[in-house]
């Protein structure tokens, strides 16, 4: 069975969308195997995205991400990390299509409700990072 990491970011949880956003997960078939609240600090932003941290934008990023709690999320199912890469939609919200969640919920880039791994190898670095396991 193929894991993903997946993570509701505070604006999926300040809006309000988080149910809904984990039905649409629930009725593609996806098992939510482990999930838990988190609220995370600057050091482990660091590390996730540390192919960004170079960038101008990163401190946004991190004042944006630390802003309220986030829903760290193993999701498991078939060929999952890319069923979940196409529910989740376009990162940029303006390129993500209608019926997907950031098509459907997300009103900029920054604050983009979601977060998944874009491979099994990643997915299983990230279920590290954040749940040890």
């Amino acid at each position: 069975m193929e894991r993903t990491y997946i993570m509701l970011k505070p604006d999926a949880l300040k809006r309000g969308v988080a149910g809904e956003i984990i039905s649409r997960i629930e009725r593609k078939g996806y098992k939510i195997a482990d999930a838990k609240m988190m609220q995370l600090g600057e050091a482990i932003l660091k590390e996730h995205y540390a192919h960004i941290a170079d960038k101008p934008f990163f401190p946004e990023l991190v004042d944006y991400m630390t802003s309220g709690p986030v829903l760290a999320m193993i999701v498991e199912g078939p060929d999952v990390v890319q069923g979940m890469r196409i529910l989740m939609g376009a990162t940029k919200w303006e390129e993500a299509a209608p019926g997907t969640i950031r098509g459907d919920y997300a009103n900029c880039t920054t604050e983009n409700l979601i977060h998944g791994s874009d491979s099994v190898e990643n997915a299983e670095i990230e279920i590290k990072r954040f749940f040890g396991k």
